[in-house]
């Protein structure tokens, strides 16, 4: 992996691009700390996660279990104070 700084990534921005198709990921720095990396498409699709489901699946999908819920009663209200 390459490391290319900030300034030099985006005045040579094609050649960035063209290195990360040919020899793969390139690290991109900023005041030498690093800040992100450019993935070649094919990469990045191939490690993306397959699963399709959408969240109401997902959960549903989980353990199922009951919660026991109270029968409802009469509302207890506190007494009124008059001044």
């Amino acid at each position: 992996m390459a490391t290319w700084q900030t300034q030099e990534a985006k005045a040579r921005f094609s050649e960035l691009l063209d290195a990360a198709e040919k020899k793969g990921p390139q690290v991109i720095t900023r005041r030498g700390v690093e800040t992100a990396v450019l993935v070649p498409i094919r990469e990045w699709k191939a490690s993306k996660p397959q699963d399709t489901r959408t969240l109401l699946e997902v959960l549903q999908s989980g353990p199922q279990f009951e919660i026991p819920i109270p029968p409802r009663g009469r509302m207890k209200r506190r007494k009124t104070i008059v001044f």
